[in-house]
């Protein structure tokens, strides 16, 4: 009897000791978080924007990237622009346009769509058309000379380029020192130089001014005119009168001796033989 009633006994007990052992651990096990609606939100859009350029003038053709999420929907409109077109590449967005015929001034640009997500998504920026736009810059002033060697007397063709309304040399090189040019209306101005009769041999500058400015000195040498050499007579020196003239005797520029000279030599030899 005692074994009878043991064996239900343990295996009671072992069934509370189960039971009591899995009720604590399910107390101490962390409770599985329940699904919530910002679980489902979607990410935020990428920021968006528009490169413009800084200015513009009307009729000019731009282009200008655009920042905004791969797969949105947009349109890009403006009152300064006309024919907008928007591509989308793998590095980005980017539109193209012309400037509109409009006055000068400040103009908004919009961006409105929406992103891949289906959320709106939108931009602006001002554009500035005319006034403000940048200016070509001029040409740097050129000056060029027909020839870099000159002797008194000589004439240089003088050239310069340039974008100002005026133009003119000095140099001491030349005579007066000052040559005016004459510009042709299209930023060509030419003249005309003479070498100075007083330049010695050696180098001298030519300064180049555009403007009223000098922009450039370029070197010419010269050679100084050759001084005449004039034959020196002596003052004490009178030519001979006609009747001061002698004759020479004997044969003239042959180096021989007169003929009676030679005769009397020829008699004197044949005594001695």
């Amino acid at each position: 009897m005692l074994k009878a009633l043991t064996v239900p006994a343990l295996a009671l007990a072992s069934a509370l000791a189960l039971g009591s052992t899995a009720s604590a651990f399910a107390a101490t096990a962390p409770t599985a978080p329940a699904p919530s609606a910002s679980a489902t939100a979607t990410t935020p859009a990428a920021v968006v924007g528009m490169d413009l350029p800084s200015a513009v003038k009307p009729g000019d053709a731009i282009a200008f990237s655009v920042s905004a999420p791969a797969g949105s929907r947009f349109a890009i409109s403006s009152a300064a622009l006309d024919g907008v077109r928007i591509t989308e590449g793998k590095g980005g967005w980017t539109a193209s346009a012309t400037v509109a015929r409009v006055k000068d001034g400040s103009y908004g640009v919009s961006l409105t769509g929406t992103g891949p997500d289906g959320a709106k998504i939108r931009a602006a920026a001002q554009l500035k058309v005319g006034a403000d736009a940048p200016k070509p810059t001029p040409a740097p002033s050129t000056v060029h000379l027909s020839k870099d060697f000159g002797r008194p007397g000589d004439q240089v063709v003088v050239t310069v380029r340039t974008s100002a309304k005026d133009a003119y040399v000095s140099s001491r090189a030349f005579a007066g020192g000052h040559v005016g040019l004459k510009g042709d209306g299209k930023g060509t101005f030419t003249g005309t130089a003479t070498v100075g009769a007083d330049v010695t041999t050696g180098y001298y500058g030519v300064d180049a001014f555009a403007g009223g400015t000098k922009f450039d000195t370029v070197k010419f040498s010269t050679e100084a005119a050759a001084t005449p050499v004039k034959p020196h007579v002596d003052p004490n020196l009178k030519p001979l009168r006609p009747a001061e003239h002698q004759k020479p005797k004997g044969s003239v520029n042959t180096g021989q001796a007169p003929a009676a000279t030679l005769a009397a030599a020829a008699t004197a030899e044949t005594g001695r033989g």
